[in-house]
């Protein structure tokens, strides 16, 4: 049984130590955030401490960290936990910052100790087998690959100020997608962008509505459809097309039934958030950190893909101030 100190009780911090408790090899050892009684209340409904971040990560007895809490402090924690020694989950991203994601991954490799970056699309039944089918050469060499993410609402201005803008904080999970499934880095980004749901998101300084086009090593190209408002429900879809024929992961849907009638034919929507659309993909990647922890596996998305995903998403956001294609390597 592997002990997990829990750092940030907030959404995806609940999230996971759902995972984390249900999982039969992991425990919930400690629970750590600023917010004292929201920290009590998980600690008590999992059998589990509370702790201050020196205590937790000097406790022998805990085996491996999982780190939820806010952006701003990732990077830090991140360090603190190779230096003791443990193994580390972190929710994605390592920081906003290209140059401290750099110096945090050295005190990481320093270390020698697990670390996975939480980009949970890549554990998602439908994109795995997506993925799975392509590597089996089901559609022969990879030419265009589309994927799209759309939000069902905007998120509150309050949080598009503090989120790194949505390059950083969106379009970064699509970024890593498309690394992922490609198998390869792109040579070159262009990205367009407009506001176009919310004046109050341009206000702030940001976007909400994109597209990215990648360019890889082998001509294959990428397009990546952002928006923060679909108006329907959390739209995520890929569609992969190769030399022999195309893949297509489509919508998960609130329920399958469809109604085929005389007048016109319906089906459910979407489901509406990611928390729904992604809960198995959670557990699985919760599944493969405790992997990692058993030595059966090396960790699937690594410091590396954060660092990549992070790069990416620079070179989108230097494409759209400067209105020219970016290359890269």
């Amino acid at each position: 049984m592997f002990n997990i100190a829990l750092f940030g009780c907030g959404r995806i911090g609940k999230v996971h130590a759902v995972n984390i408790a249900a999982n039969p090899e992991t425990q919930i050892r400690a629970v750590i955030d600023p917010y004292q009684e929201g920290a009590m209340q998980l600690a008590d409904q999992y059998g589990a401490d509370v702790m201050t971040v020196d205590e937790a990560m000097s406790d022998p007895d805990i085996h491996a960290v999982c780190i939820c809490s806010a952006t701003d402090t990732h990077a830090d924690l991140i360090e603190l936990a190779a230096k003791a020694g443990k193994a580390i989950f972190c929710e994605k991203p390592i920081d906003l910052s290209l140059a401290r994601v750099r110096t945090c991954l050295e005190v990481v490799e320093a270390s020698g100790v697990p670390f996975l970056v939480g980009f949970n699309r890549r554990y998602d039944p439908q994109f795995r087998t997506l993925k799975d089918l392509f590597e089996s050469g089901a559609i022969g060499k990879a030419e265009t690959l589309v994927i799209t993410s759309r939000d069902p609402s905007p998120p509150p201005v309050d949080y598009v100020k503090v989120s790194g803008g949505i390059f950083r904080d969106m379009s970064v999970h699509d970024l890593d997608m498309a690394r992922f499934i490609m198998g390869e880095d792109p040579v070159s980004v262009s990205a367009h962008g407009s506001c176009l749901v919310d004046p109050e998101i341009g206000e702030a300084g940001d976007i909400d509505s994109a597209v990215i086009v990648l360019h890889f090593p082998s001509g294959a190209m990428a397009n990546i459809i952002n928006s923060r408002r679909s108006g329907y429900g959390y739209d995520q879809r890929i569609e992969l097309h190769g030399s022999k024929g195309m893949l297509k992961a489509g919508n998960v849907r609130e329920h399958l039934v469809e109604h085929w009638g005389e007048e016109d034919c319906s089906s459910a929507k979407p489901q509406y958030f990611f928390l729904e659309r992604y809960e198995k993909a959670y557990i699985a990647e919760w599944q493969h950190f405790v992997d990692v922890l058993e030595s059966k596996v090396e960790p699937q998305c690594s410091g590396y893909d954060g660092e990549q995903a992070l790069v990416l998403a620079e070179a989108a956001l230097e494409s759209l101030n400067e209105q020219t294609t970016v290359k890269l390597g």
